[in-house]
């Protein structure tokens, strides 16, 4: 689990540093300084709860706990002793990693960020850039570029871009192919082809031909 965990952190970003027990948690913590901590209740040695203490001593990390107990008092001494977050075990790993980037965000560790290749797209501080270049969108553009690289990978239907988008699903669609086309030539001006139209589908942002 400690090994799904960190790879699931890492390919969501994040730097991480894992450890099996509270020994090594407690000799690496004030030299690693983490932003945040996800802690196991039940490990080897000291438990989460008292690794709790430690942390909070010695470092300014969130802290998340990981565990199988779900009783009420747990869960009630695990925040009154000062953690952020409590997730309890089965859980999902998309569910603990979305968990662990919004305390961050909460603490202002981290901004909202979007990445698909060289493009960049910061929909909190309403940013794109695409290389060393900043794009230069209209409000709608920046709305549908936001929508695009959240659902980065994905083929969007010219339906899904319009209630999405624009607020409703009854319109003319080729209102999406004409912001869609004035996007693309945008994105094109700095770099390879992002935005792909798959025919007979909708679009899709992606990195890959």
């Amino acid at each position: 689990m400690r090994l799904a965990v960190e790879s699931g952190l890492q390919e969501a970003g994040h730097l991480v540093l894992s450890r099996p027990d509270g020994s090594s948690l407690e000799r690496d913590v004030g030299e690693f300084r983490p932003d945040v901590v996800v802690l196991d209740v039940m490990l080897p040695g000291r438990d989460g709860f008292a690794l709790l203490e430690v942390v909070r001593a010695r470092s300014r990390a969130g802290v998340v706990m990981l565990t199988a107990r779900d009783a009420v008092d747990d869960r009630l001494r695990g925040l009154t002793s000062g953690a952020d977050d409590y997730v309890v075990k089965p859980f999902v790993l998309a569910e603990l990693v979305a968990r662990v980037s919004a305390l961050l965000r909460r603490m202002g560790r981290i901004r909202s960020t979007l990445t698909v290749g060289d493009l960049i797209v910061e929909p909190d501080a309403g940013l794109a850039q695409r290389g060393s270049e900043t794009l230069t969108l209209t409000a709608t553009e920046f709305k549908l570029l936001c929508h695009l690289a959240e659902h980065r990978g994905q083929v969007l239907t010219k339906t899904q871009i319009l209630s999405a988008v624009w607020g409703f699903d009854a319109y003319d669609p080729n209102l999406v192919e004409v912001f869609i086309s004035g996007l693309r030539r945008k994105l094109e001006e700095h770099g390879p082809r992002l935005l792909h139209t798959v025919r007979g589908l909708g679009y899709v942002l992606r990195a890959e031909p």
